[in-house]
């Protein structure tokens, strides 16, 4: 692209501080509260591609000028005049193309931009009523398919209204020549996009179904991954993945069938338009060899269908995008049509004085105050149902204090009960600032927080030190120490309730057992839930939960579980893959166990 200039200061413009308020009550609404966003710079990429498709018409008409009025008439002047013509009008054709794409691509970044903001920011607004209502995978297709098909529909706006306008023109040009082919031409084209219209209806229906199968193949996918660590543990990984193969692959026949549509139309789109200038030619030739038109004009004729074939070819286009832009402009504005839950009932501020159990009567899990307690469960969809209803993220009657949480200010809540996982995400930025979050905590605070997540090392290893700076997803540092970092984020915080899933899945036995031993320490008369299988994190908490079919069956320290709960004990021994280690791990003699592992090469 020749004018990345402008597309810099296009990107220094968006995203707007402000992208407006959307109108989402049908799709076209949004296509058009899209394009009336931004009338300026659409009315000026109309201005150019009408100028432009105009333009491509001129050289026709010049050439034969050149021929009849140079070359036939033996006129030198004139030839050399009208041959600089058609040279000075091909530069300005080639200018008028760059301006045009130029002020459509930007039409279309902001089209993009626009979408992800006002949804980016609905997104935030719903908070966790979201996950209830739509899925992951939803919005990660939305992300890469939609919003890209909604801002090529806004070329419309742009060489769509050119074409219709060069249509025209054309028209009145070959009327001036002869009012047959003017006729045919005319006729034809429309005839043209008609043909390919039924296989674009076809071709548009599949792609709905496989755009909903997409998404729903995509959420399928995002569960797996973010539950891959437990579904290890409870060797579920290959049921699920069987899953998700025969899912895509019954995905493949729809997959084919648009590729199979998809060819013809584009087949059809370039041979209907080659077969049709060769029937205007044949024709035009022998009205030429008749004596009718002229071969100059002969030459217009050939040039202004040739030419035409532009305007034709975004005709086609523009009925290819605008009912791809509509059906993903409907799932926008499904979401955008979201609400979230009534908060007019919700009044309490302040946590529970003196500190609460916090109690979930749907399972019968009581977390007693200050205390480290451990949930074990052998579905991973069970244990988190329970730590969600526990952080008020589902509506429960968990209580706190002998108060539901229904009664608390989400946002104070939030405050207070901390629901830590791996899906919790890190911006960039350095590593004091990711961990610390908007509290403003002292370097010592800090640290001390790194060493109670045994995350001290990735400071030390750095020459920043609390300097160093983080990648988006802190994707500069390896899964165990993105998951310490979080840890460290969630002990910072050091919320009244802190509810934490997995923490140490992806670490190796010698850090989890560290991890587990600061973890108790530091969370020492601060209530605490901890969603795990490892026996070397049972072994240090003050009280394990044992949940099956969801609802809590035993409850006691993880060595009375071992010797009581055969169930608990098997469901331990397969997550650590040796008796031996969760015997160690019950009796606090870490040693041996995790010697056995790293020798392993284990590395959770």
């Amino acid at each position: 692209m020749t004018h990345g200039a402008g597309l810099s200061a296009a990107a220094r413009r968006v995203p707007y501080e402000d992208p407006g308020l959307p109108d989402h009550r049908s799709p076209l609404r949004f296509l058009w509260w899209l394009t009336t966003s931004q009338r300026n710079r659409v009315l000026l990429g109309a201005l150019w591609g009408s100028t432009w498709m105009c333009a491509l018409m001129v050289p026709p008409y010049l050439l034969s000028r050149t021929i009849d009025a140079g070359l036939r008439a033996r006129d030198t002047r004139a030839l050399i005049l009208w041959t600089g013509a058609v040279l000075v009008t091909g530069a300005v054709v080639a200018v008028l193309g760059i301006l045009r794409h130029r002020t459509m691509t930007l039409v279309r970044m902001d089209a993009a931009y626009r979408t992800v903001q006002v949804v980016t920011r609905h997104v935030t607004r719903l908070g966790s009523a979201l996950p209830r209502q739509v899925s992951a995978g939803e919005l990660a297709h939305l992300q890469a398919g939609d919003i890209g098909r909604i801002a090529q529909t806004l070329t419309i706006t742009g060489p769509g209204v050119g074409a219709a306008l060069a249509y025209v023109v054309t028209a009145v040009l070959l009327f001036r020549i002869s009012a047959v082919l003017a006729v045919v031409i005319l006729l034809g084209v429309p005839a043209l996009a008609l043909t390919v219209g039924p296989l674009l209806g076809k071709l548009h229906n599949a792609e709905n179904h496989y755009r909903e199968e997409q998404g729903a193949l995509t959420a399928l996918a995002g569960d797996m991954v973010s539950g891959l660590s437990v579904l290890g543990g409870i060797g579920g990984k290959p049921m699920f993945a069987g899953r998700y193969r025969e899912r895509s692959r019954a995905l493949v026949p729809l997959g084919y069938r648009i590729a199979a549509v998809t060819s013809w139309v584009q087949a059809l789109t370039t041979c209907l338009p080659v077969v049709f200038l060769a029937v205007v030619t044949w024709l035009s030739a022998r009205m030429a060899v008749a004596g009718t038109i002229s071969v100059g004009e002969l030459v217009a004729v050939y040039g202004y269908v040739a030419a035409l074939l532009a305007p034709v070819a975004f005709f086609i286009e523009g009925a290819d995008d605008l009912p791809r832009g509509l059906v993903s402009a409907r799932r926008v504005v499904d979401i955008l049509a979201l609400g979230p839950a009534d908060e007019d009932h919700r009044t309490r501020l302040d946590p529970p004085a003196p500190p609460a159990a916090l109690h979930d009567p749907e399972s019968g899990l009581l977390l007693s105050p200050g205390k480290v307690t451990a949930l074990v469960a052998a579905r991973p969809g069970a244990s988190r149902a329970v730590v969600e209803r526990l952080a008020g993220y589902t509506d429960s009657d968990v209580s706190w204090g002998g108060a539901t949480l229904s009664e608390w200010d989400r946002t104070a809540l939030r405050r207070h009960i901390l629901l830590a996982d791996n899906d919790a995400y890190m911006f960039a930025g350095p590593l004091r600032t990711v961990v610390s979050g908007p509290s403003d905590h002292t370097d010592a605070d800090i640290v001390q927080g790194l060493r109670a997540a045994a995350a001290d090392d990735i400071v030390e290893a750095s020459a920043d030190g609390l300097d160093t700076h983080l990648e988006d997803r802190a994707r500069n540092v390896s899964g165990g120490q993105r998951q310490r970092l979080r840890l460290t984020r969630a002990l910072l915080a050091d919320p009244a309730v802190l509810l934490l899933v997995e923490p140490t899945s992806a670490l190796d036995a010698l850090t989890e057992a560290t991890v587990a031993a600061r973890l108790a320490e530091r969370r020492s008369g601060r209530t605490t839930l901890v969603v795990t299988t490892s026996p070397l994190v049972l072994g240090h908490a003050d009280e394990v939960a044992y949940l099956v079919d969801g609802k809590v069956r035993a409850t006691g320290t993880h060595r009375h579980l071992l010797a009581r709960q055969p169930g608990y004990a098997a469901l331990v021994f397969r997550s650590s893959g040796s008796e031996a280690t969760a015997t160690t791990a019950a009796t606090g003699t870490h040693g041996p166990a995790v010697a056995a592992r790293l020798g392993a090469g284990e590395t959770r």
